[in-house]
């Protein structure tokens, strides 16, 4: 690497010796992006964000939390109403998970819709499930700090479950309390599992980002950028368009800490957690919601257990699933419905995983579950080979600036890689 490739001669000197300037501008100046990406792109940087906000944040509460049964609810209560702006960074990082997941779901159905999972772009895919697989087990970890009603309960119900696993499910579930009970080594062993499991996470991010460059990212068309006429410099285009993204979400992020920073948490958890009185209804928080009715829906406890992780082992295998030569839903009609339908029914089974499971939701939930697998194992795999798609542009920039109309051939659909 040039010495003289930066004007600061600090910079040069270092970057001339170790490269991590010139990795950093073509990571994040140079790199070449499609030109046509909509502001659905910008959720992979948001989720960046928070999660940088979700770890200062949460060393910050680390300094003042005491992990022991007696002192947690009352060291929460002590960094809302004691620790200056305690109260500010507790409901940041609080409703920080909240938003963590929102632009995490949003950034995976883009992908499901506009075909990011497929060729080459598998492990890219796999590798994002896997952030979102350690997203979840973070979250469910910090959810049990606070030790109220529903952290307690959520901890028993959810720990219980690996008891139904045959032959390693005790051993797994004592493991995880560190004894016959949800009691303190649980609470100081989540402790430290969600303190350092953001880190790993920031790990499998950097994993994510590498093999995003590999192959560049997608576009709304899922078709290849053929050459630098179909790209722009990410810098300045797409840093600016993120930060207007960003401007936008801290604002209605701000909303959500300042005017209604207890809506998406439980009021049970403002009660100390009690093991002698059980709540009327336990629920997680709302991000758990659909795979806790899918576990709801089956009343075998294992079959329940199975259908929960298969709801999320089963995104693991879906390039392989969906072999449509065809990525974007723009091209695909019958694809575009299933997926709103699709889109639909996880708001259907997130809805129905806070209702009680007795009666109509249990069977409601039962539908929606089924629907949710056949979606993947089923309807995917068959519209790929009874659909028709639309034919395809001959280019990103022949679309982008020659109108929508700049279509080739139809024999042009099949010989697209996906």
């Amino acid at each position: 690497m040039s010495a003289t490739k930066f004007s600061n001669p600090v910079v040069s000197w270092i970057d001339h010796r170790l490269p991590i300037f010139s990795a950093a501008e073509h990571f994040a100046s140079d790199y070449p992006t499609p030109k046509n990406l909509n502001y659905f792109w910008n959720f992979g940087s948001l989720a960046g964000f928070t999660l940088v906000v979700m770890i200062v944040t949460g060393i910050t509460l680390a300094m003042s939390y005491t992990p022991h049964v007696d002192y947690a609810f009352g060291s929460v209560e002590r960094i809302m109403r004691d620790v200056n702006h305690g109260w500010l960074i507790r409901y940041i990082h609080m409703n920080g998970a909240s938003f963590f997941f929102i632009v995490v779901y949003i950034h995976m159905l883009r992908g499901l819709y506009y075909g990011s999972y497929k060729a080459p772009r598998e492990l890219l895919w796999i590798i994002g499930v896997t952030i979102f697989l350690l997203m979840m087990a973070t979250a469910f970890m910090g959810y049990v700090l606070p030790w109220g009603q529903m952290s307690f309960w959520g901890a028993t119900v959810i720990t219980n479950l690996f008891s139904a696993l045959p032959y390693v499910g005790d051993a797994i579930t004592t493991l995880l309390w560190g004894g016959f009970a949800v009691d303190n080594p649980t609470l100081n062993r989540f402790f430290a599992l969600h303190y350092l499991m953001p880190f790993v996470i920031v790990g499998v991010v950097m994993l994510h980002i590498v093999a995003l460059h590999r192959f560049g990212s997608n576009n709304p068309l899922g078709i290849d950028a053929r050459g630098p006429q179909d790209t722009i410099p990410f810098h300045p285009y797409y840093t600016i368009k993120d930060l207007f993204g960003l401007s936008v979400f801290l604002c209605i992020f701000a909303a959500a800490v300042f005017f209604f920073p207890n809506f998406m948490g439980h009021p049970d958890n403002y009660i100390p957690a009690n093991p002698l009185q059980t709540p009327a209804h336990i629920v997680p928080e709302w991000y758990f919601l659909p795979f806790y009715a899918i576990l709801r829906a089956v009343p075998d406890k294992l079959g329940g257990v199975i259908a929960m992780f298969g709801a999320i082992a089963v995104l693991f295998v879906l390039p392989w699933l969906d072999r449509s030569p065809v990525r974007s839903a723009k091209f695909r009609p019958i694809f575009k419905i299933f997926f709103w339908v699709f889109v639909a029914d996880c708001l259907l089974l997130g809805y129905l995983g806070a209702k009680p499971a007795e009666g109509i939701w249990v069977t409601l939930s039962r539908v929606g579950s089924i629907w949710y697998f056949a979606h993947f194992l089923i309807i995917l795999p068959l519209l790929s080979v009874i659909e028709t798609p639309r034919p395809l542009p001959q280019s990103l920039s022949q679309s982008v600036l020659g109108g929508s109309g700049a279509m080739a051939g139809a024999a042009a659909a099949p010989k697209e890689k996906a």
